[in-house]
């Protein structure tokens, strides 16, 4: 007998891919499996732990400072309201995502407006049959709030449906308390408590079919809703310069019942043949907001009311927008164009009745307004690309034309705008060897004033506070360059830049009448840089630290009443996120974020910090995942400004929210995918990102 020899005919070795990798300069973070990100709940949850991205405690998510980026999936913007991207993003377990992109200098082959972008990459269901997650949790304070949504897909060779419902409900509180000495020497305590009962629905279906390998067409439907029911009570309690004696103590009470429907319709088609790519994108978005609001005023000694009014508002808001992207390579070059319109278009009805003399409720025109505001932008751009070994060169250049109009109808004021602007962008990337790598990237962009900072109508905090936007307000314009430089996995990258026309608020203290009242204006000018490094530090090898460092820079030229202050700020920010592997399968987390005194030419900030510990635990072969976190342990992140200017405004306040939470959540996977379907062809975006 000859015996038989087996021999190995091929042996794959494979290093474990990287968590952090660059992207023409831009921060890719891999979210499932990364142990950084294993106890967090939600993605809103693991942006806080993402270098270069801050959430404040009302979940908005900044970049670069204090940007708000555009927020994408799969490389295509959600055309959402903020309450409903938040919403969608804690429906997203980690597990459910493939990576993060931190785009914080954006090309101009995107929209000028998109300062920064964070594109969120699903992770995608190869097996053919169904899947589907539910995610839930319970965060308990003072009253509790619970967050529960259910995904499902069913993929077959040609067609991939999806669907997705959440049900959200529970109490959030918000605490406002500012000192204020006034012109005539007394001083003002105000205290606000806020409670907000909600209850939020969300519903998507979409579906995706593969018409052969060359072209694809996608539908997406959507909707959420939403009720709200707050009660803001308050207090002025005011006394005396040596606070001896009592002038006056009232109480003032607001409830509000607020409504909110979204709708929204996306539809995408792509075309690729070999080196030719053509896409299209359509989006609808409807917004429909109803609120109506008490306001009471009583001296609370006598119960007396001083003052009671009613309001009841009416808001729409219609957004269309539709692109078209094509490119074409040219062995190591690739060019691209692309068309974009869109149609924005809302309305605004807000009503006054104040009681009067005779305790009837009279209509009231010096609050009341009705407004409206049309903006339509037509952009185009050309964009080329190629690579020179270990070089990679990309240009473009954006024009968009702006037509907008905003009617101001109770007041009879319309401002009427058109305007063309040119923006470029250029970018350079070097390869030194698989750790080192270089680049530079230059973009000039523009931000033009939402409805909110437009609408003239006050949005009251107290009886003797509110803000009111401005409609003859411009857009402003921001250069920036910025540098990256990776090594490994250590990242640094330093950005500087100038905007001109910069839209803020600024307030304005009547003596007569005690109103502080906040306004939206543009300033000349500011200059501003931020540092960013982050690096990761294996202890032992079952405790990792992840570090950021980040180090702020601003000067604002700030015209305020007959003076001009000009300050340079310093600040920086420090974040560990430590995870430790235990025995049993367990994992605990300890995640710190400092940020030092800040502010701008009007206001001191005081510091903040928070720390958070969660602990996670796998079962059933990684079937179900448990968390338990407790945020905001020593509830310290509470936002503390002070008046820096006492001779004009003696003034400082507090924002509390209710950010200090026992947090209980569960996972399950579940779905009966068994056999691999073929292959579907990605888009250059989606291979660049895996």
């Amino acid at each position: 007998m000859t015996p038989v020899s087996k021999a190995i005919d091929e042996v794959v070795i494979q290093s474990r891919p990287r968590n952090i990798k660059l992207n023409d300069g831009n921060r890719i973070m891999t979210v499932a499996g990364n142990k950084d990100f294993k106890t967090s709940t939600h993605i809103l949850e693991v942006l806080r732990k993402t270098p270069g991205v801050t959430v404040d405690p009302e979940d908005g998510i900044f970049i670069g400072g204090r940007i708000s980026p555009a927020i994408f999936v799969d490389g295509k913007p959600l055309v959402m309201s903020p309450q409903e991207i938040q919403a969608y993003l804690r429906s997203l377990s980690p597990e459910m995502v493939e990576s993060i992109e931190v785009n914080t200098n954006p090309s101009s082959r995107y929209d000028a407006e998109f300062k920064g972008i964070i594109d969120i990459r699903l992770k995608k269901n190869g097996n053919l049959g169904w899947k589907g997650a539910y995610n839930g949790n319970v965060s308990v304070n003072r009253f509790n709030y619970r967050e529960n949504s259910i995904n499902g897909s069913y993929n077959t060779e040609k067609i991939v449906y999806q669907m997705q419902f959440g049900y959200n409900d529970g109490i959030s509180t918000y605490r406002y308390n500012a000192l204020q000495r006034l012109a005539n020497t007394n001083v003002m305590r105000t205290n606000t408590y806020q409670i907000d009962e909600g209850k939020a629905y969300t519903a998507q279906a979409g579906i995706d079919y593969r018409l052969n390998d060359k072209n694809r067409i996608g539908v997406n439907l959507r909707g959420n809703f939403r009720n709200n029911d707050r009660m803001r009570t308050g207090s002025l309690y005011t006394t005396n310069k040596d606070e001896s004696q009592l002038v006056f103590n009232t109480g003032s009470e607001n409830p509000t019942d607020y409504r909110q429907d979204n709708y929204g319709i996306t539809t995408d088609y792509s075309f690729n043949n070999k080196n030719f790519k053509l896409n299209f994108l359509g989006n609808y978005l409807l917004v429909s907001n109803k609120q109506k609001d008490d306001f009471t005023n009583k001296d609370l000694p006598t119960s007396q009311l001083l003052s009671y009014w009613k309001s009841d508002l009416f808001n729409k808001i219609n957004i269309y927008a539709a692109q078209i992207d094509a490119s074409q390579k040219v062995k190591n070059a690739n060019f691209e164009m692309g068309i974009k319109y869109s149609d924005t278009r809302t309305t605004n009805n807000i009503r006054y009745d104040t009681l009067s003399v005779n305790n009837q409720f009279v209509f009231d025109p010096t609050r009341s307004n009705m407004f409206s505001y049309k903006e339509q932008i037509l952009a185009g751009y050309l964009a080329y690309s190629q690579k020179f070994d270990k070089f990679q060169i990309n240009a473009g250049i954006r024009v968009e034309n702006t037509k907008s109009i905003s009617n101001a109808v109770s007041s009879d004021s319309i401002v009427s705008r058109n305007y063309l602007k040119w923006l470029p962008s250029f970018s350079i990337n070097y390869t030194f060897n698989k750790s080192n790598e270089l680049s530079l990237s230059y973009s000039r962009k523009i931000t033009r004033p939402v409805f909110s900072q437009l609408n003239p109508f006050r949005f009251y905090f107290s009886p003797l506070n509110y803000w009111i936007g401005n409609p003859y307000l411009q857009p402003s314009f921001t250069s920036q360059i910025k540098g990256t430089y990776r090594y490994k996995n250590w990242i640094a990258s330093l950005a500087i830049g100038k905007e001109s026309d910069v839209m803020v608020r600024y307030p304005r203290y009547d003596p007569k009448t005690n109103v502080l009242e906040y306004l939206g204006t543009n300033l000349p000018y500011r200059n501003f840089a931020n540092l960013e490094i982050s690096f990761p530090l294996k202890i032992t090898k079952w405790w990792n630290v992840s570090t950021q460092l980040v180090g702020y820079y601003n000067y604002e030229f700030r015209p305020y009443l007959d003076e001009v202050f000009a300050m340079k700020i310093y600040n920086y920010e420090v974040r560990l996120n430590q995870v430790f592997s235990l025995p049993g399968g367990y994992t605990v987390n300890l995640f710190a974020n400092y940020e030092s005194k800040t502010g701008n030419s009007l206001y001191i900030i005081k510091p903040r910090y928070t720390v958070d510990l969660s602990i996670q635990k796998s079962w059933f072969e990684n079937r179900l995942n448990t968390k338990i976190s407790y945020n905001n342990i020593f509830d310290s992140y509470d936002q503390r400004l002070v008046f820096r200017h006492k001779q004009i405004i003696d003034n400082q306040f507090t924002h509390w929210w209710d950010s200090q939470r026992l947090l209980l959540a569960v996972s399950y996977n579940f779905g009966g995918s068994k056999y691999q379907g073929k292959e579907i062809q990605r888009s250059e975006e989606e291979i660049r990102a895996r």
